[in-house]
């Protein structure tokens, strides 16, 4: 496969963060737009999210290669969808608990997770350059969730909202890294979100009738968004995202994702009057600062595969 140009790479990382930035204000809009929260409303969007993602990607069944031929592929893509359903779990029912700005700061640690399971999984020890553009930009993390002290939108729980933002992050980290085995295995991106979606899709589709909140009698709205879910985070922001990390350090492409508290923090803003703090804006620069040292300090890790 011929190797794309680090300009196309950064093309489509940060395309992919932007979509995915997206995310947590669909989910808010759901909530609003349902009048509900909680688990059950929470995994009901999960669920729906992913089911219409994977029924969207049906005619790619059909282009997915033989099993035996790259069966410890489909090992790792199975996996993957098992961490992508809970990751989706756990973060999206943190927004029912903590405000936008926590939720996408803490879910996006994961470049210390990514780093801790390449070094104990695949013995990719960071350079000094990158571990200090982790410590700078989780600094700028921690900022921003010390200043999100005044948003609009209460908070009705935020320690169970944080702690469930946190594991999402741990999960989100293997999905990552077992995606990226999945492709230097044999799969190409395009039939491995086809399984990852599917499985994550079937794995969280019983939970919501399990607790009862079901799939039907919500209002349109909350259909809609859930539709711009899939599409926008899910398909453009989730693929990109699997297929920058299949050319560029998992740790490179998670420090990029931290850009997504920050984006999403402002769409906060124009949408639900969650005013950023100063101490949310000063976090946003450290968090960038810190960014740009990693970059610098990974480039010579970042072979293509």
């Amino acid at each position: 496969m011929r190797s794309p140009s680090s300009w196309q790479v950064s093309l489509i990382l940060v395309m992919g963060v932007l979509a995915v930035s997206t995310s947590a204000v669909f989910v808010r809009l759901a909530l609003a737009a349902g009048g509900t929260s909680g688990v059950g409303f929470s995994l009901f969007l999960a669920a729906s999210r992913l089911i219409i993602a994977s029924f969207l990607l049906l005619p790619g069944w059909r282009k997915i290669p033989n099993f035996q031929e790259t069966s410890t592929a489909y090992y790792y893509a199975i996996a993957a969808g098992f961490t992508l359903a809970f990751h989706f779990a756990t973060w999206i029912t943190s927004l029912s608990f903590t405000s936008i700005a926590a939720s996408t700061t803490l879910v996006t640690t994961n470049p210390i997770w990514v780093a801790v399971l390449s070094w104990l999984w695949f013995k990719e020890i960071p350079t000094k350059k990158t571990i200090l553009g982790i410590i700078i930009a989780l600094i700028g993390g921690v900022f921003i969730v010390i200043g999100d002290g005044t948003n609009s939108v209460a908070a009705s729980n935020p320690f169970l909202g944080n702690v469930l933002a946190l594991v999402g992050a741990l999960t989100v980290s293997l999905y990552f890294l077992l995606g990226r085995e999945a492709q230097r295995h044999g799969l190409r991106v395009s039939s491995y979100i086809v399984i990852v979606y599917t499985i994550a899709a079937l794995i969280l589709f019983p939970f919501p009738l399990i607790i009862g909140s079901g799939y039907l009698n919500y209002p349109t709205s909350v259909y809609f968004y859930v539709l711009l879910m899939a599409i926008f985070p899910q398909l453009i922001g989730h693929t990109a995202l699997n297929w920058s990390v299949r050319w560029i350090s998992p740790i490179l492409v998670t420090l990029v994702i931290l850009f997504e508290p920050v984006f999403a923090s402002c769409l906060g803003f124009f949408l639900f009057g969650e005013m950023p703090t100063i101490l949310v804006l000063v976090g946003a620069i450290i968090l960038l600062l810190g960014v740009a040292i990693a970059v610098i300090g990974s480039q010579k890790n970042d072979q293509v595969a």
